[in-house]
């Protein structure tokens, strides 16, 4: 159980990566629905760094940068050109997923090529690790999980705690006040969405060098679209958010135990892989009511 809770812990990570960025986004309105080609690409410039230089630090650095122009692209169509965000998101993903593949076989070939270095290792905190119970499984974690135990406390805090904050959940909420204050409402939208792909860019390089040490086209397999029901699930704060990554990442951490343990004739192994999916259709038609930002998806125009 010690095990299966801090697997629960380690895979829910890059979900909480892109769910917290998924909030912080759209609360100023940016309904960032390209988080999966953000995610992707992130996996692919990940491994490409990482590959050729031979250093995880490379590789990280090269994922925010793949995640920051993919969400630059985005922002810049859905905020500046004032595109639909779901369809301008949709072809993103689409455009990313193709141009992931072929880039991969460009470089690599086709047969899948393993990564020149080892991926993340767990780093044990000195005696906190040691703590009966939860030390194993709280503080026996990778550099990425100690990152978002502070990120986690320090959106909410900026988020509701700050004039930062204030302003970012007022431009979803109520973008004309914003712009009477002399605050641009297109730059500050636009900044978050930057947020989003640089923290979903880590997130998706999470899968391919600091977990699995190689990268596939189908390596994402949808994660980029949970952290972002996660986001609508957990009420738009990131409150919600850690309780909801919490429990997908339970589900996902079940799902590779039960792989690693063989086949079973009364429940098979896709069965758990589906899981963490059949979850979020389950609770996504369970909630009753969404605190949904008003201008969520409605571009600003300031001459209206």
């Amino acid at each position: 159980m010690i095990n299966l809770l801090s697997r629960t812990i380690m895979m829910g990570t890059p979900l909480l990566f892109g769910a917290l960025a998924e909030v912080i986004a759209e609360r100023t309105g940016m309904m960032v629905t390209a988080i999966e080609g953000i995610f992707l690409m992130g996996a692919w410039a990940g491994f490409v760094g990482g590959y050729l230089s031979g250093s995880l630090i490379v590789g990280f650095l090269s994922a925010m940068l793949a995640g920051l122009l993919v969400a630059g692209l985005y922002g810049w169509i859905c905020i500046y050109l004032k595109q639909h965000q779901v369809v301008t998101g949709v072809a993103i993903n689409l455009l990313v997923a193709g141009l992931c593949s072929f880039l991969y076989r460009v470089i690599f070939g086709v047969p899948i090529t393993p990564l020149t270095v080892s991926p993340l290792a767990t780093i044990p905190i000195p005696l906190l690790s040691e703590i009966p119970l939860l030390g194993p499984i709280l503080f026996n974690q990778t550099i990425l999980t100690y990152i978002i135990y502070f990120l986690a406390p320090l959106s909410y805090f900026m988020l509701y705690k700050t004039s930062m904050g204030l302003t970012i959940r007022s431009a979803g909420e109520n973008p004309e006040a914003v712009d009477v204050a002399g605050i641009n409402v297109l730059t500050v939208r636009f900044l978050t969405v930057l947020l989003a792909g640089v923290m979903g860019g880590v997130a998706g390089a999470f899968y391919s060098i600091g977990f699995l040490g190689m990268f596939t086209t189908n390596i994402i397999g949808g994660r980029g679209w949970i952290a972002f029901a996660i986001c609508f699930l957990g009420n738009w704060n990131p409150k919600g958010a850690v309780i909801g990554t919490l429990a997908f990442g339970f589900a996902e951490a079940i799902a590779i135990y039960m792989q690693s343990i063989g086949n079973s004739a009364l429940f098979p192994n896709e069965l758990f892989i589906a899981l963490p999916y059949i979850m979020t259709i389950v609770l996504t038609i369970s909630r009753k009511s969404f605190n949904v930002p008003a201008k969520l998806g409605v571009p600003y125009l300031k001459e209206n």
